[in-house]
This record gives structure tokens, C-alpha cells and sequence, in this order.
């Protein structure tokens, strides 16, 4: 079991060289929405080849609109992607201005927050689950944890309030991107097959955006050859992280996974940040104590889930 541990944080860590790739790549580009759409047409390349080797994935991404077709599940529930590309682009907009660290922080925060209205719903075509007093706390302590996270840069010239409530936007996106997914997946049976419908319809939402932009606007779309070629590679790796999530949670389980895959998250964005840190970015003890009571309150949330066992 330890091998499926190290899986699950290895996973976490891939998702803080994402943000930094795609913080550079946007860096570089010097548009966070074209940078997103990179990151989203490369990943759909990936996938879409891998779906050309594999049969069972095509006639799994069938059985998601046969779903539809038949009233099982509703259309708006596709538009996860449009979710999943809009978190990457706050992403690509806010890594530059706040350095990983803290955008993981802010994120995960408002993934918390979310998860409390969503589980309750049921989005995700599993058990509701009621809102207890601990999930409340766990809630409250990520919220928290952002807000000692940015106790020593309220009074920086450079600070960005605007990138920090992005972030925490950012986040519950994410949360109701994992609960439709979830949804999807019900029917797909194969998690490449969301991921690749995930990957679909985010790339042509950015594309939409950005044709809509060059159309209304005087900003024509750049030369995407304006980055080195490893910046390219943020989508691959976003694929990569739902193979090793898919293939984990089926022995370690949910809970276990989440546990383990927010601690790589979390100590693979700070290692990130002193070791290739964003031009600007201080690792506080501020900062590291945000970091803790991230992982704090997913602790909590986790310890919520098992009580009601």
C-alpha cells in the first residue's frame, strides 16, 4: 500500500509543476488565456491519442451522450470542461503574480468551501452527504489559512487582492468540475473518457473566447511559438495526473487518496517556489503556516468522512 501512497502524492505534485508550467508559459506569452488554451489543446492531443489505441475508450466516450440521449443524465452536466479551462486559465493568470504556493493555498480553499454545498446536493451522482459542524470547521480553517497565507504581503506594493480572490474563485470551480465529473464518469466507466470530453469541450470553450476577443477587441492572437517547448507540456500532464488518480482510488480509496495527493500538492508548490521561485515571491513563516493549516482542514474534512462510517 505504501506504493499507491506515494502514487497519490507523486499525483499532487504533478498538479504544482502544472501551475508552474502554465504560470510560466503565460509569463512568457504574456496572455494567461492563450496560455490556457495551449495547455488544453496539447493535453486533448495526449488523450486523443491514446484514445485512437484504445477501442473500450471510444465506446465509453459513446455511452456519455447515449446518457444524455435518454434523459439519464442532463446536457448542461458536459459543460465540466468549460470549468476545468477556466480554472486553468485564473491559473495561468495568477501563478505570475503569486507564485504557486499560495495560489494552491487560495484554490484549495475555495475547493473546501464548495465541496460543502456540493456534497450536499449530490452533484456528483453519489450519497449526499449533510453538512456537519466538523466539515463547517474544516471549511473554515482553509479560508483562514489563506488569510494568515497573506498577512505579510497586505502592505507590498505588488500585492493583488484581485489575484487571491481568483484563486479561491478558481477553486470552486474545481469543486463543481470534480462533482459533474463524477456525474460522467457514472456512465463512462472510464475515466479517460471523461477526461478526454473534459479536454474537448475546455479547448473549444478558450477557442471560442479567444476568437470572440480577436473579433470584438484589437487584440489579434499571438504567436504561439513565443515559449520554450517544456512550457508546452501542462496539458500531458494534467492527463497524467486522471491515470494515476483513476488507477489509485480503485485500491486506495477516495478519502486515503485525497489525503495524500493534497500533502504532494502543497509541499511540491512550496518546494517549487524556493527552488524555481516566481520574481517577487517570499516564503514566510506566514506562508508556512498557511500551508499547514491547509492540510489541517482537509485533515478535518477527511476525519468528518470517516465519522460517518
Amino acid at each position: 500500500m505504501v506504493g499507491l501512497e506515494i502514487l497519490s502524492a507523486l499525483s499532487g505534485l504533478l498538479i504544482a509543476v502544472q501551475s508552474k508550467i502554465n504560470g510560466e508559459l503565460s509569463f512568457k506569452m504574456g496572455d494567461s488565456l492563450e496560455a490556457a488554451f495551449v495547455s488544453f489543446s496539447t493535453g486533448l492531443l495526449f488523450i486523443t491519442l491514446i484514445s485512437l489505441t484504445q477501442p473500450k475508450l471510444r465506446s465509453a466516450f459513446k455511452e456519455i451522450f447515449k446518457a444524455v440521449k435518454e434523459g439519464k443524465m442532463r446536457p448542461w452536466t458536459l459543460v465540466a470542461g468549460a470549468l476545468g479551462a477556466s480554472f486553468v486559465a485564473m491559473q495561468t493568470y495568477v501563478v505570475p503574480i503569486a507564485g504557486v504556493a499560495l495560489f494552491t493555498v487560495a484554490s484549495l480553499a475555495g475547493q473546501t468551501a464548495i465541496s460543502l454545498w456540493v456534497d450536499q446536493l449530490g452533484l456528483s451522482g453519489g450519497v449526499k452527504s449533510v453538512i456537519t459542524k466538523r466539515r463547517i470547521i474544516a471549511a473554515l480553517i482553509t479560508i483562514f489559512a489563506v488569510l494568515v497565507s497573506t498577512l505579510d504581503r497586505l502592505s507590498m506594493s505588488n500585492f493583488s487582492v484581485l489575484a487571491i480572490g481568483l484563486a479561491l474563485f478558481a477553486g470552486t470551480w474545481v469543486g463543481f468540475q470534480r462533482a459533474l465529473n463524477g456525474k460522467i464518469n457514472s456512465f463512462s466507466k472510464r475515466a479517460f473518457a471523461t477526461a478526454q470530453l473534459n479536454f474537448i469541450t475546455g479547448t473549444s470553450f478558450l477557442f471560442s473566447l479567444l476568437l470572440l476577443r480577436s473579433i470584438f477587441t484589437d487584440h489579434s492572437i499571438s504567436n504561439f511559438t513565443t515559449a520554450p517547448w517544456w512550457m508546452f507540456i501542462g496539458g500531458s500532464i494534467g492527463v497524467l495526473y486522471i491515470a494515476l488518480s483513476s488507477h489509485v482510488v480503485q485500491h486506495l480509496g477516495v478519502l486515503e487518496f485525497t489525503l495524500f495527493s493534497v500533502g504532494g500538492m502543497l509541499i511540491g508548490s512550496l518546494l517549487i517556489d524556493l527552488i524555481f521561485p516566481t520574481p517577487g515571491t517570499v516564503i514566510s513563516p506566514y506562508l508556512l503556516i498557511g500551508i499547514a493549516l491547509t492540510y489541517l482542514g482537509v485533515i478535518t474534512n477527511g476525519q468528518s468522512r470517516f465519522s460517518r462510517k
